[in-house]
């Protein structure tokens, strides 16, 4: 069905969801509205797989090749434990600026005929005249605020406190860097998105906030504070908030987002509109861009709005809840952080990795450890039977059909 749509901000949730709408039907009526500036944005580099990346080939491969090209890549660790070192191999990596990843997103949506309207606001008492209002204007959406009622809008705050920040300091790998105060641990992700730039972002318990002083600091303190305690992992490289003009750099408590349904007449929530994960697994802008996969798909495969919208929520909240899990126990992970840090960094290192399991928290960490190193093993020697079961049946079915082949003949 030819549809008139109006994506309610200019992030890569919308700007994606007009690009796919055009490709498939080019007499689609899409506007992207975005009431700030174009070029503006907040945050530095965003994350994703290499499964995204296929996903997005799929989709179009013109945008797919533009955002590959732009992004840096790492397939390995790091963590960093006080003056200790653990490095292990990983999933290929990508990272690249957000910046340039609207810029790309906003060219080809504009080569499609999507019509972009900056610095425009839409509000909740003057929506767009369109079949169909997508609101993807992120976690403090106001539309989404106007009918919270109705959408079954929950929120829950995180306990630790978070900046996010960029540096100079090219990361080559997925750095983390652990550091022990006097108030209790501080630590980063730092993460490369170009040649010459980082996400860093800092996280620590609301104690170690305060005990450092960092609810009374100015910016240019609380950033100079935080360069020297993780003067090792950057180097003599500074570490930036935001630009000018944006408000600077802010600490924050993670904000999870959950709502009972997502749509509302011809209204739809998209991405952070809808749901939140929590940002120490990565998948926030991957998540917004399958969304927009997953409504376009619907839009142009049923033959009613409501059936699309019925078919695109309900594919989107089966594929979020592993996901949703995931990052639930990832936050709790690092909230109980201390629990794990007495651990050698290659183990501490390992239950990193396993933060996203809901036994963890209620198993001795160092137990835990022998159990997942023992169930790797077991794996291992699984995998292994597997690959090697088809290959001993067919010799063995071979040996049976040569009576005098080799080992088989009698001897004398």
């Amino acid at each position: 069905m030819t549809v008139k749509v109006a994506c309610v901000g200019g992030g890569p949730a919308g700007l994606y969801l007009s690009i796919l709408l055009k490709l498939r039907d080019p007499s689609h009526d899409v506007t992207v509205h975005e009431r700030n500036p174009e070029g503006t944005t907040y945050g530095w580099g965003v994350t994703y797989w290499r499964g995204l990346l296929d996903r997005l080939h799929a989709q179009d491969p013109v945008t797919a090749r533009a955002i590959e090209a732009s992004s840096v890549r790492w397939n390995q660790g790091v963590a960093h434990v006080r003056d200790l070192t653990a490095r292990q191999p990983g999933d290929e990596g990508h990272g690249i600026g957000r910046h340039r990843l609207l810029e790309i997103l906003a060219d080809r949506a504009r080569s499609l005929g999507v019509h972009l309207d900056f610095e425009h606001e839409i509000t909740p008492d003057a929506l767009p005249d369109a079949d169909l209002v997508v609101a993807c204007d992120g976690v403090r959406s106001t539309l989404r605020a106007r009918y919270a009622d109705h959408f079954g809008t929950q929120i829950s705050m995180g306990r630790n406190r978070y900046v996010w920040l960029g540096t100079s300091k090219v990361f080559d790998a997925f750095t983390f860097s652990f550091v022990e105060t006097a108030h209790g641990w501080i630590w980063c992700y730092g993460y490369g998105f170009g040649p010459e730039a980082s996400t860093c972002v800092v996280e620590c318990s609301p104690e170690t906030f305060t005990g450092l002083g960092l609810h009374r600091a100015s910016e240019a303190d609380g950033l100079a504070l935080l360069e020297k305690l993780f003067a090792d992992v950057l180097d003599g490289h500074p570490l930036r908030g935001r630009p000018s003009g944006t408000g600077g750099a802010q600490w924050l408590h993670f904000r999870t987002l959950t709502n009972r349904t997502w749509q509302r007449g011809n209204l739809v929530l998209l991405g952070d509109a809808a749901h939140t994960t929590h940002y120490s697994i990565g998948a926030g802008t991957t998540l917004a861009l399958e969304d927009a996969m997953a409504l376009a798909a619907a839009l142009c495969e049923q033959p009613t709005l409501p059936r699309a919208l019925a078919r695109y929520e309900d594919e989107r909240r089966r594929a979020l809840l592993p996901v949703q899990s995931a990052a639930r126990y990832s936050a709790l992970w690092y909230e109980n952080l201390p629990r794990y840090m007495q651990l050698p960094p290659q183990q501490m290192f390992a239950l990193l990795g396993q933060r996203h399991s809901p036994l963890l928290p209620h198993v001795p960490p160092q137990l835990y450890y022998r159990i997942d190193r023992a169930a790797g093993q077991v794996e291992t020697l699984r995998r292994l039977k597997r690959w090697l079961g088809p290959r001993v049946a067919r010799t063995v079915q071979a040996r049976s059909a040569r009576p005098y082949s080799e080992g088989s003949v009698p001897r004398t």
